[in-house]
């Protein structure tokens, strides 16, 4: 897989030297099975030219599923202040250059590993080129690099992602939610022929009822410790109920209700894995009324009860 410093050699366009970077600051998060995040933001030395890059990496060497792989890695420019966040502090007076005297130019680093079945939720959208519906379902077989498009959406996704430092639930289920908005911008990004393919609904052919579609698989994602139903989905995004379900199975080959409870689950597993919160704790924080209902959901979408995966 691409190491961090490979991702910044793109960047600025030669082989980091040793001592050429100085690590300001590192987090991580996991989910074993599903998604691994990892930042890494460096001091950017006077004078480096570096330009946003975007990498996907894919690595399916044999049959065992468990030896493949799909990473992201992401290096981004910009500043930070220790005292306002990501670009936060703006002028100040008391500053010798009219800014932030704390103002540093950082290169920050993302690194995304995904798992099966983190990647089924996208792997079934039936309008998906052919290469990136076998990469996502990891089919492809042997190791490929591809660029990833730096566009408005993944570039503020990924700045959302370092300006973070919530550390509770909320920050958890924050960040999560992220993921998984980066994951669809980048794949919208660059699935370009399935862009092109010409939708089975009649409706999607017109633009923007195609945005209210994609519109309302990111109020999902947002709203994964919040429940919210099709009828509240529909108002939100000014569609149709009907057209609402029919558009999103059309789009992205799976129902709302199937698509929003595998979001919810492997958050679950990350809560009840990583972050070692009870059941009962994590049945609240998802919305279920009632913990024997979100065990039987958990069960039914990773084969484990939700105190197996306590105690691994």
């Amino acid at each position: 897989m691409t190491a961090y410093p490979d991702i910044v050699g793109v960047s600025i366009g030669h082989p980091v030297m040793a001592g050429e970077l100085v690590l300001m600051e590192e987090r991580e998060r996991r989910i074993p099975g599903s998604w691994r995040f990892a930042l890494r933001r460096f001091r950017r030395p006077p004078g480096m030219q570096a330009e946003d890059t975007g990498l996907l990496r894919y690595d399916n060497p044999s049959d065992d599923r468990r030896a493949t792989s799909l990473g992201l890695s992401f290096c981004r420019t910009g500043h930070a202040c220790p005292l306002h966040g990501w670009e936060g502090c703006g002028p100040a007076v008391d500053g010798p250059t009219g800014t932030c005297p704390h103002r540093t130019p950082v290169l920050d680093v993302f690194r995304f590993d995904f798992g099966p079945s983190h990647l089924t939720p996208f792997a079934k959208g039936q309008q998906r080129s052919s290469e990136l519906q076998d990469l996502l379902s990891f089919r492809h077989r042997g190791a490929l690099e591809k660029p990833v498009p730096m566009d408005g959406r993944v570039s503020d996704c990924l700045r959302d992602i370092s300006s973070s430092t919530r550390m509770d639930e909320l920050g958890d289920i924050y960040l999560n939610a992220q993921t998984q908005l980066l994951l669809l911008y980048t794949i919208e990004a660059m699935d370009i022929d399935g862009e092109a393919a010409v939708p089975a609904c009649k409706f999607l052919a017109n633009d923007l009822d195609r945005e209210k579609i994609v519109l309302a698989r990111e109020i999902l994602i947002r709203h994964i410790g919040e429940p919210i139903t099709i009828r509240e989905l529909s108002r939100k995004v000014a569609i149709n109920e009907c057209y609402l379900k029919k558009g999103f199975k059309v789009l992205y080959g799976s129902t709302i209700f199937d698509f929003y409870q595998a979001l919810r689950m492997e958050h679950a597993r990350y809560l009840l894995h990583e972050k070692g919160h009870s059941v009962s704790e994590v049945s609240l924080l998802l919305g279920y009324s009632s913990i024997s209902h979100f065990s039987t959901a958990f069960k039914k979408h990773t084969g484990l009860k939700p105190c197996e995966l306590l105690v691994r």
